[in-house]
């Protein structure tokens, strides 16, 4: 089975980095083939249909359904910004979400899909505000999420210096979550 691994944000010492890079190893480990990419890498102009009608699709848009299609499950860690889902990861949502001809039927690339979630945050909550947007927004565009989630409170201080969670309950929660969406697709 396929994974993609990709996390909401594009600052480089991302805490939702490292946790994804973790998540992924994890799934790797558990018998995955996961593809692990930096949004970052995928620049998209903000969603906006005018621009659509005008240009179609932008090519990194294209790109990252692409990739979406090709994996039957993805590993996505999700910051929370201000109590909520990260721009970043919304714009990607909705761009891979357009039509790219007449005859595809809306959503496809996210029909029968399934997701593990997870976000690490300096705050107390770890990212749960931002984790319960993100499901919801998947869950309406028909990806099965599964129930658990990893949540990372404080994440200034949950990393060591080679990007490992320090707390052994953490690290093992979140290789759970890895595993459980590696058996979710079998």
């Amino acid at each position: 089975m396929k994974i993609l691994a990709f996390a909401g944000s594009a600052r480089e010492e991302s805490f939702n980095k490292k946790l994804v890079r973790l998540a992924a190893k994890a799934a790797e480990e558990a018998g995955a083939e996961v593809t692990l990419i930096d949004l970052r890498d995928f620049p998209m102009p903000l969603m906006d249909q005018d621009l659509e009608k005008r240009e179609g699709i932008p090519e990194h848009g294209k790109r990252f359904k692409k990739l979406l299609r090709e994996h039957e499950g993805w590993l996505i860690a999700a910051p929370e910004y201000n109590s909520g889902i990260t721009p970043l990861l919304k714009n990607a949502i909705d761009w891979a979400s357009r039509a790219e001809s007449e005859g595809e039927e809306p959503l496809s690339v996210y029909k029968g899909k399934a997701a593990a979630i997870m976000s690490a945050s300096p705050s107390g909550y770890g990212g749960a505000r931002g984790l319960a947007q993100v499901r919801s927004i998947l869950g309406n565009i028909k990806v099965t999420v599964l129930e658990d989630d990893v949540t990372i409170p404080k994440a200034f201080k949950a990393f060591d210096d080679v990007g490992q969670l320090i707390d052994p309950d953490q690290a093992a929660s979140l290789q759970k979550v890895a595993q459980s969406l590696v058996a979710a697709l079998q």
